[in-house]
């Protein structure tokens, strides 16, 4: 037993192991009927309930990336880095009323096949090809890398790779059972994650209080953080001059002020909830008003979680800056296991729970998807078109053990760097590379009946080769101050342009190519969808949803703009 983690930790550990485990199993051998029904594996067609809808949303997207990643940010940042997940609530608000009526009535079961259905083949087969790529070398290494460096530190600082391993197994353990056990599972690691997250952020607050003199008071711990770093409380990160210091320079590349608003964040936003495999996968699981209700209350929960990922990294910060913490192991990504270090006996045990909660349910998450596109989208259509119900399961199963394997490989002595740049921003910058191309062809293909194949294209290729571009090449182009809101990078020598603008200039020149290329096809393309008011009309609960998250929102930047 190693000097962080007691006896008592343990058992809270394995009591949470236990209890999911067992849950887990019993939802499996329950629907053991259907198991041989490919769409009940991959998408537990029929099944979900709106809380299980949102409770999955919720603990697919916060995982390491949140608790480790923002965390990090939080300490780097401040609060600036919660727009990430405040934002995240409205775009979720424009994906259930909006986006997903158009999945629904066109029976649209994964990404790929809205492609093929609303383009061609060809579209479809690139979009897979890029998806899969992405979610194995960028979502699953990180989560799995971030995850297993920030437990390792809690254990005592030498079994990274024993814990990514066990990390990779509890993951393959619920996500070989299908949709079903990997959406019900998510319904306790959310309960976990959450009950976890806020007992850390209130004993970091409370262990701020205490340090300054103001008694183990949680309010008055937060009071102490506004008062200590004032420039951590702050929505909008100025634009560096001339004379501003490197920091302050590294705070505007990571996040842009209201440059952010206006390009990349909605991008993220839009395209991570609106064009992404996880959210068809739950969603579709149900009738359009048990979809909408369980994304709305997705995106309510997305407003906790700020409080719950990010304060333990300004409570960091504080502590760190006036002496009452170590030397942060991992850089500021490892802020919120510093924090963890202040937990009682019991509770650092449940908060390294709800840590390894968030970081499973989104690796089997993810590893669902990633089975579904190549089992649904590649294998049977390329591959062996007579797959039957029960060889499309096997064939799914074997998909999650590669993927898992590959994510394992690649984060062993961590081969892509993810460590030295930082999770959170590793994430966002190497997923904006698609990002632009993505959601334009997506945006363009439901609400815009002229949109072509070639367009589609043209519009996805274009995108990835722009979002290289501009992050790596546009201040020479351009020149070096330009209205691009370039900042000079004394780290790199050279000047730089912020991913979130990068994202924002990619976007808009690809809608403009798409537009012009479509111009020149027909007026409405044969394969548009056909949409219709009543698609988008909203029920009276469901409104008062959406202006309660909407004033939550507005509430929270007036007091932090």
């Amino acid at each position: 037993m190693n000097q962080n983690l007691a006896v008592a930790d343990y058992a809270v550990f394995i009591i949470y192991f236990i209890v999911v485990s067992a849950y887990g199993y019993t939802v499996y051998r329950k629907r053991k009927q259907d198991e041989q029904d490919a769409k009940a594996y991959f998408l537990a067609e029929g099944n979900l309930t709106w809380w299980a809808i949102g409770a999955s949303l919720i603990a697919s997207n916060i995982s390491a990336e949140q608790f480790i990643g923002m965390s990090g940010e939080g300490f780097f940042l401040g609060i600036a880095v919660a727009a990430y997940e405040w934002l995240a609530a409205i775009a979720l608000i424009i994906v259930a009323v909006w986006f997903i009526p158009v999945y629904l009535k066109n029976k649209i079961y994964t990404m790929p096949q809205f492609l093929k259905t609303r383009y061609n083949e060809s579209t479809a087969l690139i979009m897979a090809v890029f998806w899969l790529f992405l979610y194995v070398f960028v979502n699953l290494t990180s989560i799995l890398y971030l995850g297993a460096v920030a437990i390792n530190g809690l254990a005592g600082g030498e079994y990274l790779h024993v814990i990514m391993i066990g990390l990779a197994v509890f993951a393959l353990f619920i996500s070989l059972g299908g949709m079903k056990v990997v959406a019900y599972t998510d319904v306790i690691q959310v309960a976990v994650l959450i009950i976890g997250g806020l007992v850390t952020s209130y004993i970091a607050l409370t262990t701020v209080g205490q340090y300054f003199g103001v008694g183990e008071n949680a309010i008055a711990g937060f009071k102490v953080l506004m008062r200590e770093a004032p420039e951590h409380f702050k929505m909008i990160i100025p634009k560096p001059t001339a004379n501003s210091s490197q920091l302050d320079i590294d705070k505007y590349l990571t996040f842009p002020g209201l440059m952010s608003y206006l390009a990349g964040i909605w991008i993220i936003n839009l395209n991570y909830w609106g064009c992404n495999q996880y959210i068809t996968q739950r969603a579709l699981g149900a009738d359009l008003q048990t979809a909408r209700t369980g994304i709305l209350f997705a995106g309510m929960l997305k407003l906790l979680m700020p409080l719950i990922v990010m304060l333990p990294g300004i409570a960091a910060y504080v502590l760190y800056t006036n002496g009452h913490l170590p030397q942060l192991v991992g850089g500021k990504d490892g802020a919120y296991s510093a924090v963890l270090t202040f937990l009682p006996t019991g509770l650092k045990g449940l908060s390294v729970a709800a840590l390894t909660a968030a970081i499973v349910a989104s690796l089997a998450g993810k590893v669902n998807s990633i089975s579904t596109i190549y089992t649904l989208d590649i294998h049977k259509k390329y591959i062996q078109k007579d797959a039957g119900e029960k060889q499309q399961v096997n064939i799914g199963r074997i998909a999650v053990f590669a993927a898992m394997l590959l994510a394992v490989l690649f984060t062993w002595n961590d081969i892509l760097g993810i460590g030295g740049v930082g999770g959170f921003t590793y994430i966002q910058k190497y997923t904006g590379f698609i990002s632009p191309g993505v959601f334009a062809m997506f945006f363009l293909g439901m609400f815009w009946k002229r949109t072509t194949g070639t367009a589609a294209i043209v519009g996805v290729i274009l995108g990835f080769v722009l979002s290289v571009l501009f992050n790596e090449y546009a201040p020479a182009l351009f020149g070096n101050e330009t209205l691009l809101y370039t900042a000079y990078n004394n780290g790199k020598g050279a000047f730089e342009i912020p991913f979130h603008i990068c994202m924002g200039l990619s976007f808009f020149f690809t809608m403009l190519a798409m537009i012009a290329i479509s111009f020149a096809g027909p007026k409405v393309n044969p394969k548009a969808f056909e949409i219709d008011a009543e698609m988008f009309k909203v029920k009276p609960q469901t409104t008062v949803l959406i202006v309660i998250t909407l004033l939550v929102i507005v509430a929270l930047y007036v007091k932090f703009w």
